[in-house]
């Protein structure tokens, strides 16, 4: 699976955007400026995102991603 279907499926399952999860992602405390904090460990993104988004471990991976400035 591309990283943009993963991207796809996850708005599909949550309605979010990833510009959106990136905005989520700044008010949990997890990004500044569009991209993961430094110290930021993965392991606490993916439990957020499990619980609040019930997304599986592979798309959570997809969003710290994201938030690690993958475009692609």
């Amino acid at each position: 699976m591309s990283f943009q279907a993963y991207l796809d499926n996850i708005q599909a399952k949550t309605g979010k955007t990833p510009e959106q999860f990136i905005a989520l992602a700044k008010e949990k405390g997890f990004a500044e400026d569009g991209a993961l904090k430094p110290g930021v460990k993965a392991g606490n993104i993916i439990a957020w995102l499990k619980s609040d988004f019930d997304l599986g471990h592979g798309h959570a991976m997809a969003i710290v991603a994201l938030l690690k400035g993958k475009s692609s």
